[in-house]
């Protein structure tokens, strides 16, 4: 079947930079993606996108150029609750990749045991209304809570300013729960301004909260853009994931975020995202934590 990708959609970029970074052995990707290929993985009828090829081999090859040991495929939205294309990567990624999936009520425990079998360890609820339509609250939490018995923990996606409003939801999760991108904070306020305080709340007075402190390229207002070989990309974003990097040492994680989907103002070189680390994990035992022992003990602690 032919898809036609969404205008003014940026395909990911080709070619990035080997980093000057030098990742710890055995850093994980902690948030990345599959899209198709369309004609082996049909995309979901209901999405709100459709985007360009971004195969398993592709985003293999990736991890090797990057420096990474391992991936966390998350499921993306435009496969809907089909997470065939996302599980046919874990099954090729010879142990080296963990899923989080996309499920709705209707799943069976043994449809459930299948993806824990093939490497999923949690589902992602999505609140980000111009990508998903409504979930009601009590199907989501009747998910949590038949996953908690398979230690699998909840992803959250939502924007700042929707925090107040789920918050009660949220505290409700019976599980681990990982925050994406630290529920996209406007960068343009001051980091200890109400909104990111709020967050920086939630995280503390609820121990069982994660944060990805990914994503500067979605976050920034002033940049400078990582292209053409920037080291001192995202400028604007540092200050917030610093701190929650240095807050909350032990419960944070990060990923490139490939194929970076419905990006539509530029596309980065993953390579140059890979030098924005060291800026926000400014220490190697910092380093050590974001990278390599968080995400392990979060994916790969069974």
């Amino acid at each position: 079947m032919e898809f036609t990708k969404t205008p003014g959609w940026l395909d990911w970029y080709a070619g990035p930079a080997k980093p000057r970074f030098k990742l710890p052995a055995g850093a994980v990707d902690a948030h990345c993606h599959v899209f198709g290929p369309g004609a082996e993985f049909a995309f979901a009828v209901e999405r709100k996108y459709t985007p360009c090829d971004a195969s398993k081999d592709q985003l293999f090859a990736l991890r090797d150029q990057l420096g990474f040991d391992k991936n966390v495929v998350v499921q993306a939205t435009c496969h809907g609750a089909d997470n065939t294309a996302m599980v046919d990567a874990l099954l090729h990624s010879q142990g080296k990749a963990r899923g989080v999936a996309t499920v709705k009520r209707s799943i069976t425990d043994q449809e459930l045991q299948t993806l824990h079998d093939a490497g999923v360890r949690g589902v992602r609820f999505n609140f980000v209304k111009r990508l998903v339509d409504f979930t009601p609250k009590d199907e989501l939490l009747e998910i949590a809570n038949r996953i908690k018995p398979l230690g699998w923990h909840v992803v959250i996606y939502f924007e700042a300013v929707d925090l107040p409003e789920l918050w009660d939801f949220f505290t409700r999760l019976p599980t681990t729960v990982v925050v994406d991108h630290m529920g996209r904070p406007d960068v343009s306020q001051p980091v200890d301004g109400p909104e990111f305080e709020l967050f920086v709340k939630f995280m503390q007075q609820h121990p069982n909260v994660w944060s990805k402190v990914s994503c500067p390229e979605r976050l920034s207002v002033t940049g400078p853009k990582a292209r053409n070989g920037e080291q001192n990309a995202y400028a604007d974003v540092i200050p917030f994931a610093r701190r929650i990097v240095e807050t909350f040492p032990d419960r944070v994680l990060w990923g490139t975020d490939w194929p970076h989907p419905n990006l539509k103002d530029h596309m980065p070189d993953d390579g140059l995202l890979v030098d924005f680390i060291p800026h926000i994990a400014s220490t190697p035992e910092l380093q050590q934590k974001l990278l390599v022992d968080n995400p392990t003990r979060l994916y790969w602690g069974d």
